[in-house]
C-alpha cells in the first residue's frame, strides 16, 4: 500500500506562495485513471517519488523548484510527462495515457 497522502486537487489549506507544486489527473480516453502510479524523476532521471492516483485521477507533488519528469504507469503502458516546478506556483498538468 502507498504510503502517500490520499491524492486531491483541492488546495485548501495549502500556502502556495512557499511551496513548488506538480499536480494534475491521468485519463485515459476522456475517463479519470484511478489507480495509476505516477513517479517523480529528477532531471538525470533519479527516482524521488511516487503516488497512486485517487479515484478520480488526481496526483500531487510538492517538488522542488526546477526540470521534472513525470512517469505514469497504468495497466495501458507507461507515459513521460515534462514539468517545471516554479516557486509560488501549482502547475497542472492532465496526463493521458
Amino acid at each position: 500500500m502507498c504510503g502517500a497522502p490520499a491524492q486531491t486537487l483541492d488546495l485548501e489549506g495549502i500556502d502556495v506562495a512557499k511551496e513548488s507544486i506538480v499536480q494534475g489527473t491521468v485519463s485515459q480516453g476522456g475517463s479519470p485513471v484511478g489507480g495509476a502510479y505516477v513517479r517523480l524523476l529528477d532531471s538525470t532521471g533519479e527516482f524521488t517519488a511516487e503516488v497512486q492516483t485517487s479515484a478520480s485521477g488526481a496526483f500531487r507533488f510538492f517538488a522542488a523548484p526546477g526540470s521534472w519528469t513525470l512517469r505514469t504507469l497504468t495497466s495501458a503502458g507507461s507515459t513521460d510527462t515534462a514539468a517545471e516546478a516554479v516557486l509560488g506556483e501549482v502547475v497542472e498538468l492532465t496526463v493521458e495515457v
